[in-house]
C-alpha cells in the first residue's frame, strides 16, 4: 500500500499516482461528515429531519466505497493488459 505504480508506454511512462487511495480516503472523510453532522442534528428534535438526511447521504457514501474500489481494479488491469499483454491487476 502507498506505492506508486509505473509502466513504461513506449516511449512514455505513465504514472499511477495513489489517485484511487487518495479518493478512497475523502470518500471515507466525506461519510464520517456525514454522520457527526446527522448525529448532532438528532440532538434537537426540530433537526431530526435534516440529521435523517445526512443519514442518508452517509449511507449513500458507503455504496461509493466498493465502486472507487472495483474501478480501480479495473482501471489496473486494463493498463497491466495493454503494456503486458496479460490479464494480472498487479494488485496489492
Amino acid at each position: 500500500m502507498g506505492k506508486d505504480l509505473d509502466i513504461e508506454l513506449g516511449d512514455r511512462t505513465l504514472v499511477l499516482h495513489n489517485r484511487y487511495e487518495t479518493l478512497s480516503i475523502l470518500n471515507d472523510a466525506l461519510i464520517a461528515v456525514w454522520f457527526i453532522v446527522g448525529s448532532i442534528l438528532f440532538f434537537d428534535e426540530s433537526t431530526t429531519t435534516t440529521g435523517t438526511w445526512f443519514f442518508l447521504a452517509g449511507s449513500i457514501e458507503l455504496l461509493i466505497r466498493p465502486v472507487i474500489r472495483l474501478s480501480r481494479n479495473i482501471h489496473i488491469r486494463s493498463v497491466s493488459s495493454q503494456t503486458n499483454g496479460s490479464n494480472d491487476a498487479n494488485d496489492f
